[in-house]
Protein backbone atom coordinates (compact mmCIF):
# COMPACT_ATOMS: atom_id res chain seq x y z
CA UNK A 1 0.00 0.00 0.00
CA UNK A 2 0.89 3.75 -0.59
CA UNK A 3 0.36 6.69 1.40
CA UNK A 4 0.51 8.98 -1.77
CA UNK A 5 -2.11 10.76 -2.98
CA UNK A 6 -4.38 9.87 -5.59
CA UNK A 7 -2.39 10.70 -9.20
CA UNK A 8 -5.38 11.35 -12.13
CA UNK A 9 -3.79 10.81 -15.29
CA UNK A 10 -5.44 12.25 -18.11
CA UNK A 11 -5.48 9.05 -19.33
CA UNK A 12 -7.75 7.75 -17.18
CA UNK A 13 -11.13 9.45 -18.28
CA UNK A 14 -11.48 7.68 -21.02
CA UNK A 15 -10.61 4.11 -19.47
CA UNK A 16 -12.88 4.83 -17.00
CA UNK A 17 -15.41 5.53 -19.25
CA UNK A 18 -14.74 2.38 -21.69
CA UNK A 19 -14.97 0.53 -18.11
CA UNK A 20 -18.67 1.84 -17.11
CA UNK A 21 -21.85 0.48 -18.84
CA UNK A 22 -22.52 2.50 -21.37
CA UNK A 23 -25.77 4.38 -23.01
CA UNK A 24 -28.00 2.05 -24.91
CA UNK A 25 -29.43 2.82 -27.60
CA UNK A 26 -32.75 4.44 -26.06
CA UNK A 27 -30.37 7.23 -24.10
CA UNK A 28 -28.25 7.22 -27.32
CA UNK A 29 -30.91 8.92 -29.33
CA UNK A 30 -32.35 10.96 -26.65
CA UNK A 31 -28.80 12.79 -26.39
CA UNK A 32 -28.71 13.14 -30.25
CA UNK A 33 -32.25 14.38 -30.52
CA UNK A 34 -31.35 16.78 -27.52
CA UNK A 35 -28.38 18.33 -29.66
CA UNK A 36 -30.90 18.71 -32.66
CA UNK A 37 -33.36 20.69 -30.10
CA UNK A 38 -30.35 23.40 -29.22
CA UNK A 39 -30.27 21.82 -25.43
CA UNK A 40 -26.38 21.79 -24.96
CA UNK A 41 -24.64 18.46 -24.37
CA UNK A 42 -23.69 19.07 -20.60
CA UNK A 43 -25.41 16.18 -18.97
CA UNK A 44 -23.27 13.97 -16.74
CA UNK A 45 -21.07 11.48 -18.24
CA UNK A 46 -22.18 7.88 -18.87
CA UNK A 47 -19.41 6.82 -16.39
CA UNK A 48 -20.80 9.16 -13.74
CA UNK A 49 -24.26 7.86 -14.15
CA UNK A 50 -23.04 4.24 -14.04
CA UNK A 51 -21.56 5.54 -10.13
CA UNK A 52 -24.99 7.05 -9.67
CA UNK A 53 -26.97 4.46 -10.18
CA UNK A 54 -24.40 2.01 -8.24
CA UNK A 55 -24.75 4.27 -5.17
CA UNK A 56 -28.48 5.00 -5.44
CA UNK A 57 -28.86 0.99 -5.24
CA UNK A 58 -26.47 0.25 -2.22
CA UNK A 59 -28.23 3.04 -0.36
CA UNK A 60 -31.67 1.32 -1.21
CA UNK A 61 -33.25 4.49 -2.67
CA UNK A 62 -36.67 5.14 -3.80
CA UNK A 63 -37.22 9.18 -3.44
CA UNK A 64 -34.81 11.10 -5.46
CA UNK A 65 -34.81 14.54 -5.88
CA UNK A 66 -32.22 16.08 -9.13
CA UNK A 67 -31.91 20.01 -9.58
CA UNK A 68 -31.44 20.65 -13.01
CA UNK A 69 -32.73 18.45 -16.04
CA UNK A 70 -31.65 19.38 -18.34
CA UNK A 71 -32.92 16.83 -21.14
CA UNK A 72 -33.98 14.08 -18.95
CA UNK A 73 -31.01 12.00 -19.58
CA UNK A 74 -29.84 11.70 -15.56
CA UNK A 75 -33.28 11.72 -14.53
CA UNK A 76 -34.18 8.32 -16.44
CA UNK A 77 -30.79 6.48 -16.06
CA UNK A 78 -31.57 7.17 -11.63
CA UNK A 79 -35.14 5.97 -11.99
CA UNK A 80 -34.09 2.56 -13.19
CA UNK A 81 -31.72 2.04 -10.32
CA UNK A 82 -34.98 2.78 -8.13
CA UNK A 83 -37.16 -0.06 -9.11
CA UNK A 84 -40.60 0.04 -9.66
CA UNK A 85 -41.65 1.54 -6.60
CA UNK A 86 -38.89 4.39 -6.78
CA UNK A 87 -39.82 7.82 -7.47
CA UNK A 88 -37.26 10.79 -9.03
CA UNK A 89 -38.69 14.33 -9.00
CA UNK A 90 -36.67 16.86 -11.13
CA UNK A 91 -36.43 20.34 -10.84
CA UNK A 92 -35.97 22.58 -14.63
CA UNK A 93 -36.24 26.21 -14.65
CA UNK A 94 -36.20 26.24 -18.89
CA UNK A 95 -39.50 25.65 -19.84
CA UNK A 96 -38.06 24.12 -23.00
CA UNK A 97 -35.71 22.12 -21.53
CA UNK A 98 -39.01 20.75 -19.57
CA UNK A 99 -41.34 20.00 -22.12
CA UNK A 100 -38.23 18.06 -23.88
CA UNK A 101 -37.32 15.89 -20.80
CA UNK A 102 -41.49 15.00 -20.31
CA UNK A 103 -41.65 14.29 -23.58
CA UNK A 104 -38.55 11.54 -23.89
CA UNK A 105 -39.37 10.50 -20.36
CA UNK A 106 -42.97 9.47 -21.86
CA UNK A 107 -41.53 7.25 -23.94
CA UNK A 108 -38.72 5.57 -21.79
CA UNK A 109 -39.16 2.94 -19.43
CA UNK A 110 -39.09 4.36 -16.53
CA UNK A 111 -42.39 6.62 -18.18
CA UNK A 112 -44.72 7.53 -14.83
CA UNK A 113 -41.78 7.54 -12.15
CA UNK A 114 -40.42 10.53 -12.85
CA UNK A 115 -42.07 14.15 -12.50
CA UNK A 116 -40.59 16.91 -14.51
CA UNK A 117 -41.70 20.15 -12.52
CA UNK A 118 -41.12 23.55 -13.76
CA UNK A 119 -40.24 26.38 -12.18
CA UNK A 120 -37.11 28.06 -9.84
CA UNK A 121 -35.67 25.30 -8.11
CA UNK A 122 -35.38 28.32 -5.04
CA UNK A 123 -39.26 28.54 -5.15
CA UNK A 124 -39.93 25.08 -5.19
CA UNK A 125 -37.38 23.03 -2.97
CA UNK A 126 -39.19 25.00 0.15
CA UNK A 127 -42.18 22.61 -0.67
CA UNK A 128 -40.36 19.37 0.04
CA UNK A 129 -40.52 18.12 3.34
CA UNK A 130 -37.96 17.78 5.34
CA UNK A 131 -35.92 14.37 5.55
CA UNK A 132 -38.27 12.93 2.99
CA UNK A 133 -35.94 12.26 0.40
CA UNK A 134 -32.79 9.51 -0.07
CA UNK A 135 -30.46 11.18 -2.87
CA UNK A 136 -30.40 14.69 -4.25
CA UNK A 137 -28.43 15.02 -7.52
CA UNK A 138 -27.47 18.94 -7.66
CA UNK A 139 -26.72 19.87 -11.36
CA UNK A 140 -27.62 23.48 -12.37
CA UNK A 141 -27.01 26.95 -12.00
CA UNK A 142 -23.48 27.01 -10.41
CA UNK A 143 -24.52 29.97 -8.58
CA UNK A 144 -27.21 28.17 -6.98
CA UNK A 145 -25.25 25.51 -5.59
CA UNK A 146 -24.58 27.12 -2.17
CA UNK A 147 -29.03 27.16 -1.24
CA UNK A 148 -28.91 24.25 -3.16
CA UNK A 149 -27.23 22.54 -0.25
CA UNK A 150 -29.11 23.96 2.50
CA UNK A 151 -32.33 22.83 1.02
CA UNK A 152 -30.64 19.61 0.38
CA UNK A 153 -29.67 19.36 4.16
CA UNK A 154 -32.88 19.47 5.18
CA UNK A 155 -34.82 17.46 2.77
CA UNK A 156 -32.30 14.50 2.91
CA UNK A 157 -32.62 11.22 5.69
CA UNK A 158 -29.67 11.10 7.92
CA UNK A 159 -28.04 8.87 6.26
CA UNK A 160 -29.42 10.19 2.65
CA UNK A 161 -26.66 11.19 -0.19
CA UNK A 162 -25.74 14.50 -1.82
CA UNK A 163 -24.35 14.54 -5.62
CA UNK A 164 -23.04 17.44 -6.93
CA UNK A 165 -21.31 17.96 -10.37
CA UNK A 166 -18.66 20.00 -11.64
CA UNK A 167 -16.13 19.88 -8.80
CA UNK A 168 -13.39 20.44 -11.68
CA UNK A 169 -15.04 23.75 -12.46
CA UNK A 170 -15.73 22.38 -16.82
CA UNK A 171 -11.86 20.95 -16.57
CA UNK A 172 -10.37 24.86 -15.31
CA UNK A 173 -10.71 24.80 -11.45
CA UNK A 174 -6.72 25.17 -11.65
CA UNK A 175 -6.65 28.09 -14.49
CA UNK A 176 -4.93 31.05 -13.62
CA UNK A 177 -7.14 32.61 -15.86
CA UNK A 178 -10.02 30.72 -16.89
CA UNK A 179 -12.52 31.68 -19.59
CA UNK A 180 -15.87 30.27 -17.90
CA UNK A 181 -17.27 32.76 -15.07
CA UNK A 182 -18.50 30.20 -12.88
CA UNK A 183 -14.77 28.69 -11.99
CA UNK A 184 -14.51 31.14 -9.43
CA UNK A 185 -18.17 30.27 -8.38
CA UNK A 186 -17.00 26.21 -8.46
CA UNK A 187 -13.83 27.08 -6.07
CA UNK A 188 -15.99 28.67 -3.31
CA UNK A 189 -18.32 26.09 -3.20
CA UNK A 190 -15.91 23.41 -3.25
CA UNK A 191 -14.20 24.92 -0.11
CA UNK A 192 -18.09 25.41 1.31
CA UNK A 193 -18.94 21.82 0.73
CA UNK A 194 -15.55 20.62 2.17
CA UNK A 195 -16.37 22.60 5.23
CA UNK A 196 -20.23 21.60 5.77
CA UNK A 197 -20.76 20.43 9.18
CA UNK A 198 -23.87 18.09 7.80
CA UNK A 199 -22.36 16.09 5.21
CA UNK A 200 -18.97 13.64 5.09
CA UNK A 201 -17.69 14.39 1.60
CA UNK A 202 -15.50 13.47 -0.87
CA UNK A 203 -15.11 14.96 -4.58
CA UNK A 204 -14.89 11.58 -6.94
CA UNK A 205 -12.64 12.02 -10.24
CA UNK A 206 -15.37 11.01 -12.47
CA UNK A 207 -16.26 13.09 -15.57
CA UNK A 208 -15.90 17.22 -14.50
CA UNK A 209 -16.09 15.60 -10.77
CA UNK A 210 -18.50 14.48 -8.51
CA UNK A 211 -19.12 15.73 -4.97
CA UNK A 212 -20.38 12.51 -2.89
CA UNK A 213 -21.76 13.83 0.58
CA UNK A 214 -23.50 11.50 3.39
CA UNK A 215 -26.17 13.39 5.47
CA UNK A 216 -24.83 12.70 9.06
Amino acid sequence: MSERSSLVDERLGPYLAAHARADDAFLLELKAAAREAGIPPIWIAPEQAAFVELLLRAIGAREVLEIGTLAGYAAIRMARALGPAGRVRTLELSAQHAAFARSWIARSDVAGRVEVIEGDARANLPAIASASVDACLVDADKAGYPAYLEQCARILRPGGLVLVDNAFAFGQLFDERPSDPDVAVVRAFNELMARASEFESVIVPLGDGLWVGRRR
